[in-house]
């Protein structure tokens, strides 16, 4: 396959890739941490390069400080004050994000 012929096409190329990586740090996680924070690593590098923005379901999954992959083992989630706080053991950072309430029509 040759070079992507213009922006969109490398920006769909990236988001399978970007999937693809988080799928495999899920997979991995459990038997090598540091092969998983690499692949986020790399996936935020394609992101970065072909301008896409990280999905909601991506960007919760990793540390924003460390860029360490979040699991249960190395993360405490807590919710408060309408807030889910999520704790990185490695770095020792929150990180908080707020519960919105849907609008009902």
């Amino acid at each position: 396959m040759g070079k992507p012929r213009n922006k969109k096409e490398l920006q769909k190329i990236a988001r399978e890739r970007i999937s693809i990586l988080f799928s495999e740090a899920a997979k991995i996680f459990p038997t090598n941490q540091d092969r998983a924070n690499s692949y986020v690593a790399q996936a935020r590098k394609i992101a970065m390069k072909a301008n896409v923005r990280l999905a909601k379901k991506y960007k919760r999954q990793f540390c924003k400080h460390c860029y360490t992959f979040l699991r249960a083992s190395n993360s405490r989630t807590r919710i408060r004050d309408s807030k889910v706080i999520i704790y990185c053991q490695s770095c020792k950072k929150y990180t908080r994000i707020p519960i919105v309430k849907r609008k009902t029509s």
